[in-house]
């Protein structure tokens, strides 16, 4: 573990209240809030997005979840807010920060079933790798309907040996590779319909992470709506974390009050493959 530089996920983590992160993390998530002041309330509104599409995910019959770029375990996980509606759920964590992994993993020990969950330490941009990993693990049948959920890892650029961003059609493989009847959950920050003052807020912070973090990428509505490909999306489509089905918020889910929905600065939604 680098612990010279800061991490994306303990960044994250910091964010939403947690504890697995450095002096190195905090100082840049300072930094980072001393010009975007919205962003732990940004983090935090994509976690509540998460919990309320497995909420919906379940309610719709979804009992297996795949969870890519899991991150530090911190305020409600996956199998946590599943289990609250159907305790027979699975779930499989998978990140590359070690420390996301290493917390996962200490936290299942703890609270979790071995026969129910588990965590791999992987690479989205390895799509069959990976799936072979998910499948190794026994946790989940992945000749199944299953939810895959990618919330908040899209606009890290995923980038190949080449220097090219590899992370549009490792998502388009991973879409190839679910079972007709499962789900692709996902969220990703946009540069488009954002305030004004938010999103020089945000070009700043990207450069920002660009420059001591990771770099990242922002993208369009439609760039964000084809991640999704031939899917059939559920309403209300893809739109503003904070104003996907708030209805489906738990008693452990926080409501993250907001302006206007778009100061959130990250577009989400979920999406059924036929």
């Amino acid at each position: 573990m680098d612990l010279e530089r800061p991490s994306v996920a303990r960044i994250y983590d910091w964010y939403l209240g947690g504890t697995a992160n450095w002096a190195v993390d905090r100082e840049f998530g300072k930094k980072v809030l001393s010009t975007f002041p919205a962003g732990a309330q940004c983090a935090k509104a994509n976690r509540a997005f998460l919990h309320r599409a497995v909420r919906h995910l379940v309610r719709l019959g979804v009992r297996q979840f795949v969870d890519i770029g899991s991150g530090v375990p911190t305020m409600g996980n996956v199998h946590q807010v599943a289990d609250e509606v159907a305790p027979d759920s699975r779930v499989v964590y998978i990140d590359h920060e070690p420390v996301a992994v290493a917390h996962s993993r200490i936290l299942l020990e703890r609270h979790g079933d071995p026969g129910r969950h588990a965590v791999i330490h992987g690479d989205l941009r390895e799509p069959d790798r990976l799936w072979h990993a998910i499948a190794d693990t026994g946790v989940v049948d992945l000749d199944a309907p299953l939810a895959l959920l990618v919330t908040a890892v899209m606009h890290i650029q995923q980038l190949g040996p080449d220097g090219r961003d590899l992370g549009p059609e490792a998502i388009a493989r991973y879409r190839g590779m679910l079972p007709p009847g499962s789900y692709l959950a996902l969220s990703q920050l946009t540069h488009e319909g954002l305030p004004e003052d938010i999103a020089g807020q945000l070009h700043a912070v990207i450069r920002m992470y660009d420059s001591d973090v990771s770099k990242h990428v922002l993208r369009s509505n439609a760039e964000i709506t084809a991640l999704f490909g031939d899917f059939a999306l559920l309403e209300p489509g893809v739109t503003w974390t904070a104003a996907w089905r708030p209805e489906e918020s738990g008693p452990d889910t926080p409501v993250i009050d907001f302006a206007d929905p778009s100061e959130a600065a990250m577009l989400a939604g979920v999406a059924r493959k036929p």
